[in-house]
């Protein structure tokens, strides 16, 4: 890589003192959308020049938003927030829905450049850049940084950033960041600075995607019209590098994304951008490391890994070489990228150059390697290890902001001027007494761009985050769009410092900054505008050599298997909460009192948690209703009841969100909706029982549609056999816990509770179409047990258990010898050779002992189907209960 780069024209726009009207070329008639915008004076602003005049790029966009008006407006951004629901970003954070206070908001402007604009500075962002990559491999190599006293050691190597593990550690082609990405300001002078430089896994690239996509969605007409340059030719780049990385496969490498799990804010991301380049996506549990190999650990057994694109911290990668409190990496991952036999993008060690303590020597890096000034210069910073500049920030303290050289949780920007004289006083000290651990900077002055708020459109702070990748040759692309953060100005200074740096302090590669508390900030999408037509451009192309067919295979990580099973399990458990309930609230709205429906106590004690069993009934008329009204209710929305609907519903949300990059767009729109209709704390509230029924009907609708698309759109393969093995086996625990809740006892068996039964098991239609309107007990056991014709019934579900238990990837060679075809053959076989009319018939004391017993052991070999699959499968353990122990009464 040639280390000198030719001058080009500085990055900056003179600024001229403007005015706070704008001079629309053409009157519209009424009031104005753009009449009262109006930006501080003083300052840059992106819409309007220093007369009050719009700016080139945004002139045939203003004339647009005049036709559209504050209506039309007001309609497209409700639209792209009714998008981003439906896309799961307007939950809490990392799939958790209301779990966290975090929320995506968009602004329906989008932040423009002009291509000839934009070319100048990203031709300043790719020389810093270079400079960048080149500070890596020199400091985990020869180091002549430190010989020619360009970097302090004193800096490097009390940096908890410098990984002296990775020392040494060579990257193909001596590329050591794959992906960058760089948070800029622009002053008042209309020059753009570097807040902070992002270089470990950085996020935003996939949110910019997203922006893209609801952005252009709700603006069609200007986003064509304007020639919008596209995104998708940047992520190509990135991709044709990660594959040029592999050593062993160039046709063909497995990458993995290598994510720190569904509680990292950017999770969301992860699994988006998985999905879109291709690749599988891992957390540490996923992969392990043999010898200096990496392996990917899936149903079919270790597959070797080439690649590995991590979105973690540097510190948190390896557990065993490492200095990271987690235990979410990959132990061994070093000596693997030590031996050459993985590569690891970006670099190990990368998150050396976020500390902002290095910004205050590039540009003496740059005039000494590229004999050129720094094009996209920081803002202005002193390391206050340094004799020079401590003596600077000490009689200008008052006027700076400090930060720590290596970024912490709880401990981010501090604006002196935020801080009375005594606390001001008091960090002085702090900083004198520990001058190495701290920075001092310059307070940042941003530029300001039109957002759409409380129905009018405003000027707010803003700041543009940028996007570089590598590509095959070892030179750099920017991203021709990005990220813009938007902040309103009563956030003030120091707030505005807290955001741009991230939230607590932390590092932004650690944290995720355009999803914040609702309302305080909002995203834009960033537009390029060329100067004509834009070629189309997308990451499916055609192949040049024959691609090898293929089938699906067992290569499905464990995880990943365990996290489908358990969607399938809740998707049942819920479907079965919703027929029950239905069957219950139907009848405490009818016209009979519930004194005179004897099932109906029976019923609502059925739904009451195991665990909380359910007290006893009241005789009085009315007390009775409210007792059963209020246990119904419980059961549906209760979260803090083990088995509510609620409680089942959030499993179902948050087993889909481990599971994002697997499940169609189409899933994940009914998954979102069941969240947000549904669990509505609001909605919750004011939900009378008459109300009830609505809702369970729209459950139902929703649950319904999310079965058949799992079941119509799924291939084939592992993850649908272990989706469909969860929703047999629940729907088979199901019918056992209802038939053994209602009909054990004799004086339980009357026509109306039968017919119940039927009902909540959804085969009434069938039991009548067969025996007409004779309700007995022995049709009704045949018909939920076992009838292999019927979808409802135990024995259907047991044959679709057996089928696939067959298509699993076995241990052995004879599958008489697998534990769970052991466990099918003898339960099939015990079900099919039972008498229904001996388990119909009473015994002792009016109590079916037989019929108990039955479907106490048909449950408990179930459930040792279900912890067979869990040891063989998803933990790779032995057995965690013995085949001969009874669960307890809690799991019957």
């Amino acid at each position: 890589m040639e280390r000198r780069c030719a001058a080009e024209p500085e990055v900056a726009c003179e600024n001229l003192p403007m005015s706070s009207t704008i001079e629309m070329s053409e009157a519209s008639p009424g009031e104005s959308l753009l009449s009262k915008y109006s930006p501080a004076a003083g300052g840059y602003d992106e819409f309007l020049d220093g007369q009050g005049k719009i700016r080139e790029p945004w002139r045939k966009f203003a004339a647009g938003l005049e036709a559209m008006g504050p209506h039309g407006l007001g309609q497209r951004y409700e639209q792209g927030r009714r998008l981003l629901r439906e896309n799961g970003l307007m939950q809490g954070v990392a799939g958790f829905p209301h779990g966290t206070d975090r929320h995506w908001e968009l602004d329906p402007l989008p932040l423009l450049f002009a291509k000839s604009d934009w070319d100048v500075l990203a031709d300043a962002v790719t020389q810093r850049v270079q400079l960048l990559n080149l500070i890596l491999a020199d400091l985990y190599g020869p180091q002549e940084l430190l010989r020619e006293k360009l970097v302090p050691p004193e800096l490097l190597f009390a940096q908890r950033g410098f990984l002296l593990p990775c020392h040494g550690v060579t990257t193909p082609r001596n590329i050591f960041l794959h992906l960058y990405a760089g948070h800029l300001v622009r002053g008042g002078d209309g020059r753009w600075s570097v807040f902070a430089d992002y270089t470990q896994g950085p996020p935003g690239a996939g949110l910019a995607l997203e922006n893209r996509i609801v952005t252009s969605r709700i603006l069609p007409t200007d986003f064509h019209s304007l020639h919008v340059e596209r995104l998708a030719g940047f992520f190509i780049t990135f991709r044709d590098t990660l594959q040029m990385l592999s050593l062993h496969r160039n046709d063909n490498p497995r990458v993995v994304l290598l994510s720190t799990g569904p509680r990292s804010p950017s999770y969301f991301e992860d699994a988006y951008l998985a999905r879109y380049l291709g690749y599988t996506l891992v957390e540490g549990g996923d992969l392990t490391v043999r010898g200096a190999n990496v392996y990917l650990k899936t149903l079919g057994g270790m597959l070797p890994v080439d690649v590995v694109l991590r979105r973690m911290p540097d510190d948190e990668c390896d557990p065993l070489e490492l200095v990271g409190a987690t235990m979410h990496g990959v132990a061994g991952l070093v000596q693997a990228a030590r031996s050459g036999q993985v590569a690891v993008a970006n670099a190990l060690g990368s998150g050396l150059l976020e500390s902002p303590a290095l910004m205050a020597f590039l540009p003496a890096i740059c005039r000494r390697w590229f004999g050129t000034e720094l094009k996209l210069p920081s803002v202005q910073t002193w390391w206050c290890g340094s004799d020079e500049d401590w003596l600077y920030v000490e009689s200008h303290f008052d006027d700076l902001a400090i930060r720590p050289v290596v970024a912490t949780r709880g401990q981010g920007t501090i604006d002196t001027a935020s801080l009375d004289s005594q606390r001001r006083a008091e960090l002085l000290n702090t900083v004198r007494h520990h001058r190495t651990a701290y920075v001092a900077q310059a307070r940042v002055t941003r530029s300001t761009a039109p957002v759409w708020h409380d129905g009018k459109v405003e000027p707010w702070q803003i700041g543009l985050r940028v996007f570089v990748a590598a590509n095959r040759e070892g030179a750099y692309e920017v991203m021709p769009g990005g990220l813009a953060r938007a902040m309103p100005p009563s956030l003030g200074h120091a707030a505005g410092q807290a955001m741009l740096q991230g939230s607590n302090g932390q590092s932004m590669s650690q944290s995720n900054p355009f999803v914040s508390e609702e309302g305080s900030s909002r995203g834009k999408d960033v537009w390029i505008l060329a100067d004509g037509p834009v070629a189309t451009v997308t990451l499916l192309r055609g192949q040049t050599a024959a691609v090898e067919l293929r089938r699906s295979s067992n290569d499905l990580p464990s995880r990943v298997a365990d996290n489908l099973y358990w969607l399938g399990r809740n998707i049942e458990r819920a479907d079965g909460l919703v027929r029950h309930l239905r069957t219950v609230v139907v009848r405490l709205t009818s016209e009979l009192e519930p004194g005179g429906l004897p099932e109906l106590s029976l019923l609502t004690q059925v739904l009451a948690d195991d665990s909380r069993p359910m007290e006893a009934l009241p005789t009085d008329p009315e007390e009775l209703t409210a007792a059963l009204e209020n246990e119904t209710l419980a059961a549906m929305f209760h979260e803090t009841n083990i088995g509510s609907l609620d409680e089942t519903l959030r499993s179902l949300y948050r087993a889909a969100s481990l599971v994002r990059d697997r499940i169609s767009a189409d899933t994940w729109r009914i998954v979102n909706q069941l969240d947000l209709d549904l669990l509505s704390p609001r909605a919750v509230k004011t939900l009378r029982l008459g109300d009830t029924l609505i809702v369970l009907n729209q459950a139902f609708n929703l649950l319904s549609a999310l079965s058949g698309l799992m079941t119509e759109s799924m291939t084939r393969g592992p993850g649908w056999r272990f989706v469909d093995m969860g929703r047999r086996l629940e729907r088979g625990l199901t019918v056992l816990r209802l038939l053994r809740k209602t009909l054990i006892h004799c004086k339980s068996e009357s026509p109306s509770l039968l017919e119940s039964v039927l009902e909540i098991a959804d085969s009434a239609m069938t039991y009548r179409y067969r025996y007409m309107t004779s309700m007995q007990l022995a049709p009704l056991l045949d018909l939920l047990l076992t009838d292999e014709t019927n979808p409802r019934s135990l024995g259907f579900q047991l044959a679709a258990l057996a089928d696939h238990v067959r298509q699993l990837p076995g241990k052995d060679t004879n599958p008489l010898r697998n534990r769970e075809t052991r466990i099918m053959i003898a339960t099939q076989a015990q079900l099919r050779l039972v008498d229904v009319e001996a388990l119909a018939r009473p015994r002792d004391e009016g109590v079916r002992w037989t019929l108990d017993h039955f479907l106490a052991d048909m449950t408990l070999q179930v459930w040792q189907l279900s912890d067979s699959l869990t040891d063989t499968y998803f933990t790779h353990t032995g057995p965690s209960r013995q085949l001969g122990a009874v669960p307890t009464d809690a799991t019957l």
